[in-house]
């Protein structure tokens, strides 16, 4: 048995998320709220007879693994790593090279992180910066700062006496090869934050320069390029940490950069995120918005911290977050803040204002005539982009009371308004990619009969017996798959059984939607529906038929293929009046 196995037998996919969603009975399989797309009515079922989950919403589904992967945005090397431990199974039986490409990686960062964390206790330099900056000891070691002694290769050479290969030093992204083939250090005088992954593993760092040793042609911040590990498009920092405090306070503030966040926590403020002084993407937003409903942004209050303010809103509207935007009044961002003022942070947050008030004031307030439309047009932009038709309504209605100009004006406006070329939009946040393949969506509208159909029976069994002459319209393979159910017999393919295991599923989701008392009214709308499915697809096909012996001169075949397709138009009209089942 191969440890992926082993690992599916011993944990059970309902008992592991149960710990991150709640799960309630629904019929033989358990529901949910899915975490990965907004709903109000739960279509996010789990199967304990399958073992797999599948959102019929947003049509994401899969086994244990992917369920770890896509709500922690994790790879497959880390989820199984993981869930191993989880399950106390032995990884002897991944492969060698696999197993060292990834594990020494970690290893050489968690051996860095000593260094670094050695060496700040051994520069006072380094040590008083710190504390100028009014971070406290404890701070500092909770998340395990260090510093990187301005020198060439202290941290290679610390690295191979400690027994790594060069080349992984080299590709953990710690160093780097000169054109002339010598190692050195890529973070040197520098305040070291570790950047943990959502499961607390340094993956890579961030070092910040001593102020004394700042210069043009590096930058104050560098970040670890991206690795095997270190994927900085999906990491927040500090989220290891926070993910507890924002779950539970269901709103997430989001700040710019390592001393914002640590300042901040440090003030009292758990939940917050940093986006680690990298741009804010669209897969950070899926992170927290699996977790979070209100994002409060608190940047810099400088114009590229607004301009920076104003891609985060129009990203977190586009994800359907409850947006709102924190000021630090006289204060240029919230390290100072909480510096300088103690306990003002939560005050901050407290005032949020919503994005839309932030909006309106930033481009309606002493606007002139020349400038009016510009604005006016770029906050319709803005209104497109948001996820929620409801907020949408919102914006416009505002927008309308503050410029005088009536709604369905505004809205004939922003309808004529060219595509914005951001390209932000919230079919970008509609399913994260890594749904399961195997888990077949329906290709035709009566495949998804059939399926609704079977699915039904699955619920009430007495049901069965109704199939009998509406069999012939469900495509064969539904067929098959309903009479090896029937008899307790195994599938035949891999396919079927993955379909039969998406209708068993969506047995729960069908008893969601329709109560106990819609299944037997639902049930014979869907058969008429099915027949109806039928024949149109047979209609297509005998017009496809009639026109190929019109094209070769067959006149007694199309007219034979002309009177079956007039058979069939009415069979289709008595069954839609009402006349025929």
């Amino acid at each position: 048995m191969s440890p992926i196995e082993e690992i599916k037998e011993k944990l059970d996919i309902v008992s592991f998320i149960k710990g991150y969603l709640e799960l309630k009975p629904a019929g033989k399989n358990f529901k949910a709220l899915c975490p990965f797309h907004s709903e109000k009515t739960p279509s996010f079922i789990v199967s304990p007879e399958r073992q797999s989950w599948h959102c019929f919403g947003c049509g994401r589904g899969g086994d244990i693994f992917g369920f770890l992967m896509a709500y922690e945005n994790l790879e497959f090397y880390e989820a199984l790593k993981v869930l191993a431990e989880k399950a106390g199974v032995e990884l002897r039986q991944i492969s060698p090279a696999d197993q060292r490409q990834f594990g020494v990686l970690y290893d050489i960062n968690a051996v860095a992180v000593n260094f670094f964390r050695d060496n700040l206790e051994n520069s006072d330099r380094a040590r008083q910066y710190l504390t100028d900056r009014k971070l406290k000891t404890e701070t500092m070691a909770e998340f395990e700062l260090g510093f990187a002694p301005n020198q060439f290769d202290s941290l290679t050479v610390y690295l191979v006496n400690n027994g790594y290969a060069v080349e992984d030093i080299v590709r953990s992204g710690l160093i780097v090869k000169t054109e002339r083939g010598k190692y050195i250090d890529r973070f040197r005088g520098r305040i070291m934050f570790p950047i943990h992954n959502h499961f607390g593993k340094v993956v890579g760092f961030s070092g910040r320069s001593l102020p004394e040793l700042e210069s043009p042609e590096f930058g104050k911040y560098i970040n670890s390029p991206e690795t095997a590990i270190f994927n900085k498009s999906r990491l927040l920092y500090g989220f290891w940490k926070s993910k507890g405090p924002i779950r539970e306070a269901n709103t997430v503030l989001l700040v710019e950069g390592q001393m914002d966040f640590l300042m901040t926590w440090q003030d009292g403020v758990k939940n917050v995120a940093a986006s680690s002084g990298t741009a804010l993407t669209a897969d950070h937003l899926k992170v927290l918005r699996k977790i979070a409903d209100r994002l409060l942004i608190g940047f810099d209050g400088d114009e590229a911290g607004h301009l920076a303010t104003e891609r985060a809103i129009d990203l977190a509207n586009a994800a359907d977050f409850n947006v709102a935007v924190v000021s630090w009044g006289k204060f240029k961002d919230p390290g100072e803040a909480a510096a300088e003022e103690p306990g003002f942070t939560g005050q901050a947050v407290a005032s949020a204002e919503p994005a839309m008030e932030y909006y309106l004031d930033r481009y309606l307030k002493g606007t002139n005539t020349l400038n009016r439309k510009k604005h006016i047009q770029l906050l319709l932009q803005k209104v497109r982009g948001i996820a929620s038709k409801i907020e949408q309504s919102d914006w416009l209605k505002e927008l309308s009371h503050r410029t005088g100009i009536r709604e369905e004006q505004l809205m004939e406006e922003m309808a004529r308004l060219p595509e914005d070329s951001s390209g932000i939009s919230p079919d970008r946040f509609a399913a994260a990619p890594g749904a399961d393949e195997s888990m077949l969506k329906p290709s035709s509208r009566r495949e998804l009969l059939a399926q609704r159909v079977l699915s039904l029976i699955y619920m009430r069994k007495e049901l069965a017996k109704e199939l009998g002459p509406y069999k012939e319209f469900m495509p064969p393979e539904y067929v098959l798959i309903y009479e090896h159910n029937l008899k307790g017999q195994p599938f035949p393919t891999a396919e079927a059984e993955n379909i039969a295991t998406l209708i068993n599923m969506r047995s729960s989701f069908e008893l969601e939607m329709l109560g106990e008392e819609g299944v037997t009214y639902e049930f014979d709308k869907l058969l008429r529906e099915l027949k109806l499915e039928y024949l149109k697809e047979s209609l297509a096909e005998i017009g496809r038929e009639i026109a190929v012996a019109e094209a070769a001169g067959q006149v007694a075949e199309r007219d034979k293929k002309l009177k079956l397709f007039d058979e069939l138009s009415h069979k289709m009209q008595d069954i839609k009046n009402g006349k025929a089942d």
